[in-house]
Formats: structure tokens, C-alpha cells, sequence
């Protein structure tokens, strides 16, 4: 792989881990179980391959339509799996970064996540982003609400201002390269509204739990042959 084409920021809609459970006749929260562990496997490529920032959606504001079983189990699972995150990412030095609502989530998991991103927040070679109970609109409408909060004059806001109030503010590059979106659905659904103005799409048709390591490689061969020219 030629290094030189290696995205510097992967965000990845992680789709499709209900469906793979009701394919393989297994309950649907297996499917999520399964959809974590392919976080994990995917953001230990990405580091090794040299991506600097990887952003996983994991959650949306639309989400909360579920069954209230979905819903509690989603949360005791991500509950799990910041216990874990954080603990390597001290160790391999990552920053790991929320980006969504905190209000909603369990107050338990909240305060893991807030304990996570401040025991991180020195670390700069690598960063983690999970995208939980969030929505590009939501982040835009709540990036508005804080600029009029702060006392922001709307004659002084431009791109560049207002990408200070948004959840990807802490980011050394805000804007995904590549947006990968797993199980055949060919839509961003409002994710990263803002941001994704000049990304680059690749839709896989895998179900995310069998987008494993090798499937990341081939999206960032192919997004290594396009040429982009940013308007140019």
C-alpha cells in the first residue's frame, strides 16, 4: 500500500449489525456484540496502517426509536467498551473524543466518557472518535446554540469560527478523507452534515460485522486512484 495515500481521517458508518444477526438466525444484540469487536479490529488496522484520526457512528439521535431492550443493552455494551478503550488508550497514548449529545445517554456511561476524554485529552499522535446518540443537524443546531450562548456576532462567523463550536472542534483535521458506509446503503443520513462537504464515499455492501481489516484496506486502495481537486 502506498503509504502517501493513506487518509489522514476515516469516519465509518457502522451499519448493517441487526441484519447480519437476522441473516445468521442469531439474536439482533449478538449483532452488535459482534459489531464491537470489528471496531476494535478496525481501529488497530487503521493505527498500524497510519490513519491518524478514525471516527466510528455508532449511535444516532434517531436511534432512541428502538425497543427500549436495544436501546438499554447499546448502552450497557458501549458502557463496556469504554472501560476497556480507555484503559488501552492511555497505554497506546489516544485521544479519545465524543462527539453527540451527552444529555441523554446514562448518567453512568456519561461520566465514563467525560473520565475518558479528559485522561486522553494530552495525547495528539492518534485519536478515537465515537460518534454516540449523534446527528449532523443536531450538531449544527447545538454548534448555533453555543455561538449565540458566547456572545459571537453573527457579521464575525465564518467556516472557520464555526468550527469551533462543533463536536470535531478538538480535531487536528475536522473533515473526514474517507467515509466509509457498510451494508449495501448508499446514504450519509445526515452524518458529519458539516464536515463531509469534500469527503471522499465508499459503500460496501458487507454488513458492518464482516467488515473486517482486509475490506478497510481495498476502501483505502480505492480511495488511494481518485484524484481530488477540492473545486479546483
Amino acid at each position: 500500500m502506498d503509504k502517501s495515500h493513506i487518509p489522514t481521517h476515516i469516519a465509518i458508518i457502522a451499519d448493517g449489525n441487526r441484519r447480519w444477526a437476522k441473516e445468521k438466525g442469531l439474536p439482533t444484540l449478538e449483532g452488535h456484540r459482534r459489531g464491537a469487536e470489528t471496531v476494535k479490529a478496525l481501529s488497530k488496522r487503521a493505527k498500524v496502517l497510519g490513519v491518524k484520526i478514525i471516527t466510528f457512528w455508532v449511535f444516532s439521535t434517531e436511534n432512541w426509536k428502538r425497543t427500549v431492550e436495544e436501546t438499554g443493552y447499546l448502552m450497557n455494551l458501549f458502557d463496556t467498551f469504554i472501560d476497556r478503550e480507555r484503559e488501552e488508550a492511555i497505554k497506546e497514548k489516544t485521544r479519545i473524543i465524543h462527539m453527540g449529545r451527552k444529555d441523554r445517554i446514562p448518567d453512568g456511561l456519561k461520566k465514563k466518557i467525560i473520565q475518558a476524554e479528559e485522561e486522553t485529552k494530552h495525547f495528539t499522535d492518534y485519536y478515537f472518535v465515537v460518534a454516540l446518540d449523534y446527528g449532523g443537524r443536531d450538531e449544527i443546531i447545538r454548534g448555533i446554540k453555543k455561538l449565540t450562548d458566547f456572545g459571537l456576532r453573527i457579521d464575525d462567523l465564518d467556516k472557520k469560527s464555526f468550527n469551533n463550536y462543533l463536536d470535531t472542534k478538538d480535531l487536528p483535521q475536522a473533515e473526514p478523507d474517507l467515509i466509509i458506509r457498510t451494508s449495501g446503503e448508499e446514504r450519509l443520513s445526515g452524518f458529519m452534515t458539516w464536515q463531509s462537504a469534500y469527503s471522499e464515499y465508499y459503500f460496501s455492501p458487507l454488513m458492518f460485522p464482516d467488515f473486517g481489516p482486509d475490506e478497510l484496506e481495498k476502501a483505502i486502495d480505492e480511495y488511494g486512484e481518485r484524484k481530488r481537486r477540492f473545486g479546483k
